[in-house]
């Protein structure tokens, strides 16, 4: 019998993260390549929510959040890499329209 794909419920608090592109080369605003092995502060990355647990109150999946990719688990299914964040963790929550926050678009 081949092995069937499994559906995942998150639990409590738990929010399952898939990256927005890897830790590889990237540009700046400017056109500059930056590589990998650049050393660099502290990042936080942006991701998209694929899976959140009954706690979890202020996002849901398919967001887009951003958040620090340091000393978190990360999973593999079906072949992809994700996280697993507690939604204390999370930084920010990308919407259409800002209603309150800071007013910033990216």
């Amino acid at each position: 019998m081949p092995d069937a794909p499994l559906a995942i419920q998150m639990l409590h608090d738990r929010i399952l993260i898939k990256m927005s592109g890897g830790p590889g080369e990237r540009t700046s605003r400017g056109g500059i390549l930056i590589p990998a092995t650049a050393e660099m502060a502290k990042r936080l990355v942006w991701g998209e929510v694929a899976g959140v647990g009954q706690h979890v109150r202020s996002v849901k999946a398919g967001e887009r959040v951003l958040f620090s990719p340091e000393d978190q688990y990360e999973v593999e299914v079906g072949g992809e890499a994700y996280l697993v964040l507690r939604e204390r963790d999370l930084q920010a929550v990308a919407s259409e329209r800002a209603s309150g926050g800071t007013g910033l678009y990216l």
